[in-house]
């Protein structure tokens, strides 16, 4: 398994820095001048501003803009934003508020995507079966801004029941809405994920074995159905943390939350590629480590992995 790992943490340097480079390139190739648009409409003068592009490298060519930018990013030296505040500061305020978000996205769409998904992959063909169904495909069909302005007008106008916005410094109950659209798109590929993997587990020649052994059928269930149709969907659970904290960006706009989504969104608009790239790279490296921790997962539930 050793070996696996190692395997796994090499193959992944190159992604990290070729993910790196395409958005500084992307960043790079937005139209307009950054530093022009610090002072909006106001007249610019020359020489201020080639001092800034001094300041900030921008009077580079984009290589050695990118070398540099990964040469101080080894030592969390993010540079500084066109504000003067450290990158490295803007990150670690926006960063725990779409952790919180992500977690509580994570373990909505965990639990009930597992067990929606369980339920009708052994209750094929029922009528819950159908509902279920049902309901994954118009999550899954609907955008998220429709299914978040619609639970902001049910759960939070109508209803009274949740709060609306979640503000500058929210709670469990203010980022409640917002995690359960976040997490709603997902949840419905856990379910119809798990369903799939259990129904077609349920017909495997090891099931009839086992049964045919005399054991009971919670016990066939949990130790063989169960235990090989989480393989898949531990797999899509470990690499969504990224996509959730990646993905955060809609929710937060609609939720006006201060977090990583919203403000990877103002950077672009600013052209702030450091901070772009700066937020970017971190949510690449959540990632990786996300697929390690379903690697390690896989060796316990496939012991092909284990003894490789």
């Amino acid at each position: 398994m050793g070996k696996y790992l190692l395997r796994r943490v090499l193959q992944m340097i190159p992604v990290v820095i070729g993910t790196t480079l395409l958005i500084y390139a992307l960043v790079f190739a937005l139209p307009g001048d950054p530093v022009k648009a610090m002072f909006g409409d106001k007249p610019v003068n020359e020489a201020v501003a080639a001092q800034i592009r001094s300041e900030y490298n921008l009077d580079k060519p984009f290589i050695i803009q990118y070398i540099l930018f990964l040469k101080n990013a080894l030592t969390l030296d993010f540079g500084k934003t066109f504000s003067g505040q450290p990158v490295i500061d803007v990150i670690s305020r926006a960063f725990p508020v779409t952790i919180k978000l992500t977690i509580m996205a994570f373990v909505f769409e965990a639990i009930f995507g597992v067990i929606f998904g369980i339920v009708s992959g052994l209750k094929k063909g029922k009528w819950y079966d159908s509902v279920i169904l049902i309901v994954s495909l118009l999550l899954i069909s609907v955008p998220t801004f429709v299914t978040g302005f619609l639970l902001q007008f049910f759960l939070g106008v109508k209803w009274q029941l949740l709060p609306v916005t979640a503000g500058g410094n929210p709670g469990f109950l203010d980022l409640l809405m917002p995690a359960m659209v976040l997490g709603s798109v997902s949840m419905a590929y856990i379910i119809r994920l798990t369903r799939s993997e259990v129904s077609s587990n349920m017909n495997e020649d090891y099931v009839r074995t086992a049964r045919a052994k005399g054991m009971t059928n919670n016990s066939v269930t949990m130790r063989h159905i169960l235990r090989n149709s989480m393989i898949p969907v531990v797999t899509y659970l470990g690499t969504d943390i990224g996509a959730l904290m990646g993905g955060a960006m809609i929710s937060e706009r609609i939720f006006n939350i201060q977090g990583v989504g919203n403000t990877l969104y103002q950077g672009i608009l600013r052209g702030e590629g450091t901070l772009v790239v700066s937020i970017v790279t971190i949510l690449v490296l959540i990632f990786v480590v996300c697929n390690l921790v379903v690697d390690m997962l896989y060796a316990v539930l496939d012991p092909r992995i284990r003894y490789a």
